[in-house]
């Protein structure tokens, strides 16, 4: 693995998300990205996926764009980041973007998909204890997401789905 092209991909992101703070936390929002990165990282799976999972939100929550990962990090990644990245605002209300994110990540290389848990993995208690109104609804996305990606197939991380399933 080269280190080099996982810490450039921190120091990018780092000063792409730079100024922005997680919702529920107040922590520096890269940080979120970057323990998504370890959890991947952990889990064995490729460079490629550990450079994405960092880089996961910079299109969505920056000026960055795909074109941009594609020219620093190169074309898997920024592939793994478009599955990522959510549909924007202009594609409909929340229930269709919603329906747009299960379409694209069904489809989704596995690393990919694995990216995705770990995501929701990692945002999930933040949620649950800062905002129980709101986390009723995104546990049933999240679930209807994990339906669709087809998550419970992947032999890897069915102890661990079905550890974080039950504490949905």
């Amino acid at each position: 693995m080269v280190e080099s092209r996982i810490d450039h991909a921190k120091i990018w992101a780092g000063m792409k998300h730079k100024g922005q703070a997680r919702k529920y936390t107040g922590e520096p929002y890269v940080e979120h990205p970057i323990a998504v990165s370890e959890l991947v990282r952990e889990h064995g799976l490729s460079e490629t996926a550990i450079i994405a999972a960092i880089l996961h939100d910079t299109v969505e929550d920056t000026d960055a764009t795909l074109e941009d990962v594609w020219e620093l990090f190169g074309e898997e990644v920024a592939e793994y980041v478009w599955y990522l990245t959510k549909p924007p605002e202009f594609v409909g209300n929340r229930s269709i973007r919603k329906e747009h994110d299960r379409n694209r990540l069904a489809i989704a290389p596995e690393e990919v998909k694995f990216i995705k848990f770990y995501d929701v993995f990692h945002n999930a208690g933040s949620i649950k204890e800062h905002d129980p109104k709101f986390y009723e609804s995104w546990r049933h996305e999240m679930q209807l997401l994990f339906l669709a990606m087809d998550v419970h197939s992947m032999e890897s991380i069915t102890s661990k789905y079905e550890e974080f399933i039950g504490s949905l």
